[in-house]
């Protein structure tokens, strides 16, 4: 069964499935859906939940049959979380998620959480066995021309319209960081003098935003200038920043990068290729400074790095998270 994003919640309100699989490569958007899951398993008596991480180089899918085969003490069904970051189980692991639906009871519910899986796997035994016999959500990612419908949408969950000018600026502003729109639209619930939201109530959420802003920071990086963004990052997490959505941020914009760089190496017009890739016009200066310190390879380079760095936040690579991440960033901005 395959499902949108935005149909899941009515879904589960119906049924549980004994096999959900979420992919794509917007982390909020994923973590939103899990957490649905999680919800409507535990009103079905899923009481327990384990999760099996497939990135470390150690694990085994052996966990994930003697999942399906042992029962807890009392009894009581679980979830069974398996992350799948790269949306690619490999031989071995196809044959284990087909044996885990062979020999599953169908109490528990194994929810599998997948980075972006592609045309190919798509077409594999795997895919089409958990499709068979669960729902599959493929989460895409909201893009600038999506992003007013999108807070329009999320605004109007939390009770509040707004004013067509406010949305363009808050659009603006974002420019497609979920996490940070989720925290505008719980700060403009909080300043909106009523049930709607005005340019002017969305101006003075921007003015008193902090001082070391995450848009900033990424911005100044692209800019070139190593000393002012490690001010800035050093002061987002005095301030009690998550480390998670300062990665995601700078990830997605190595990523926009690199692609950039791809159709620029392969000589298509830079203005052309800034065009179709939908930069704002107010960062397409930082954008191209960037594009002009960094090769494909550099950039390909830096995603390995950012990997490393989501790998110590994870705990299955050395080092401390923020260490890292300034690395990563001093290399950007250079």
């Amino acid at each position: 069964m395959q499902l949108k994003a935005e149909q899941l919640a009515k879904h589960l309100q119906d049924q549980c499935l004994p096999v959900y699989l979420l992919t794509g490569d917007e982390p909020l958007l994923l973590q939103e859906c899990a957490d649905l899951v999680r919800s409507a398993a535990r009103a079905a008596g899923c009481t327990e939940r384990e999760v099996l991480d497939t990135a470390p180089k150690d694990f085994s899918w052996e966990a994930l049959l003697h999942s399906a085969a042992e029962l807890s003490l009392f009894g009581e069904r679980k979830v069974i979380e398996l992350r799948l970051p790269d949306g690619k189980p490999g031989a071995e692991g196809s044959k284990a998620l087909c044996a885990y639906l062979e020999q599953a009871s169908g109490d528990d519910v194994l929810l599998v959480i997948s980075g972006k899986i592609d045309r190919q796997s798509q077409n594999s035994k795997w895919f089409k066995a958990l499709d068979k016999v669960g729902a599959v959500v493929q989460v895409w990612p909201v893009t600038a021309r999506d992003m007013p419908r999108w807070l329009r949408q999320r605004l109007g969950q939390a009770g509040l319209g707004i004013d067509e000018d406010a949305l363009e600026l808050l659009a603006e502003r974002l420019e497609g960081n979920l996490y940070a729109a989720v925290q505008e639209v719980e700060k403009l619930k909080l300043l909106a003098g009523g049930d709607n939201v005005t340019l002017q109530t969305v101006t003075t959420a921007v003015l008193d935003n902090a001082r070391y802003n995450l848009f900033t920071m990424v911005d100044t990086a692209l800019a070139g200038k190593p000393e002012a963004t490690l001010r800035m990052l050093h002061g987002l997490r005095a301030e009690g920043t998550d480390v998670v959505p300062l990665l995601w941020a700078v990830a997605r914009e190595i990523r926009t990068l690199y692609a950039l760089q791809l159709e620029v190496e392969a000589c298509q017009p830079l203005g052309t290729v800034l065009n179709s890739h939908r930069v704002w016009k107010s960062r397409e200066a930082a954008v191209t400074r960037a594009l002009r310190r960094h090769s494909s390879r550099t950039l390909g380079a830096l995603l390995q790095d950012a990997l490393q760095v989501d790998g110590s936040v994870k705990g299955y690579a050395d080092g401390n998270p923020w260490d890292r991440l300034d690395r990563l960033l001093l290399t950007l901005a250079g």
